[in-house]
């Protein structure tokens, strides 16, 4: 079995952070391993407060999983800080030879509370993307990293070659939180985009109108950093990560009074259903 390391947050609520990437890489058939870097009282209504952990104490888990496993995956999320910022990069760099690397610049929750303060977003750009395989910033993500508007197709396309100038090998800006004013005869649905360095690659799917998507981001990182972890190729990985949020917002369990979480064994609930 192959096995995934998520160095993230913890999400009191089980619907974002560390909890959805053990879920998404528990529905992928890959064994999940972490390294909190912060914990976080919150629920789908708000984040409350957050509390980091001590560097020494993120650098010990991240050693101890290297220590003992093989990992063909690592997904970065939440850091919080640039001091976890440069721990985090100076362990992988040391341990992770090998491991394809995705980076969801968690900057901003859904509900709008502040994760990564401004000066972590350069140290974000200085040791993490020269390491990562991927970048996924939602909209409001590459609008800050890429230093322009993101409302519209084109101006996506511009900030995902903005943000891989930066030193990302491929950027992935996610389109879902601009949807409303993407609507037009072809693109009246929700589209996220691709920049590989080579080539532009959309991958549409239909808009979803729900308050239920508490934690796409993270759920989305992790499934391509699954998907690559058992051997596909960068764009049939985010492809399948696509669906695969796609079908978890569809089946949302339909529980919190705010931005309710997903269902990630939405797959072995259908197939029992047949």
């Amino acid at each position: 079995m192959n096995v995934a390391l998520t160095i993230a947050g913890s999400d009191s609520s089980g619907g974002a952070g560390i909890q959805a990437d053990l879920k998404t890489f528990e529905a992928h058939d890959i064994f999940g391993t972490t390294a909190v870097t912060c914990i976080t009282a919150q629920n789908t209504k708000g984040v409350r407060s957050i509390c980091p952990m001590g560097l020494e104490l993120i650098r010990a888990q991240i050693d101890a999983v290297f220590d003992d496993f093989e990992v063909s995956a690592v997904k970065i999320g939440m850091l919080s800080s640039g001091a976890i910022v440069r721990a985090v990069a100076d362990a992988l760099r040391s341990r992770a030879a090998g491991a394809v690397i995705v980076l969801d610049p968690v900057m901003v929750s859904t509900s709008g509370h502040r994760l990564l303060d401004r000066e972590a977003v350069q140290a974000l750009v200085d040791e993490l993307f020269p390491l990562a395989s991927l970048v996924t910033p939602n909209a409001a993500e590459a609008a800050v990293l890429g230093g322009g508007e993101v409302a519209t197709l084109d101006q996506m396309r511009a900030a995902a070659a903005a943000v891989r100038q930066l030193g990302a090998a491929a950027v992935l800006v996610k389109g879902g939180h601009i949807v409303s004013r993407m609507h037009g005869a072809e693109y009246d649905q929700s589209v996220d985009l691709l920049d590989d360095g080579g080539e532009i690659t959309l991958y549409p799917a239909p808009h979803l109108a729900t308050r239920h998507t508490h934690g796409t981001g993270c759920t989305l990182s992790s499934a391509i950093a699954a998907n690559l972890a058992n051997g596909f190729p960068l764009k049939e990985a985010v492809a399948r990560a696509k669906q695969f949020v796609h079908g978890a917002i569809q089946h949302a369990p339909g529980i919190g009074g705010g931005s309710g979480p997903l269902m990630h064994r939405w797959q072995s609930l259908t197939s029992r259903n047949d």
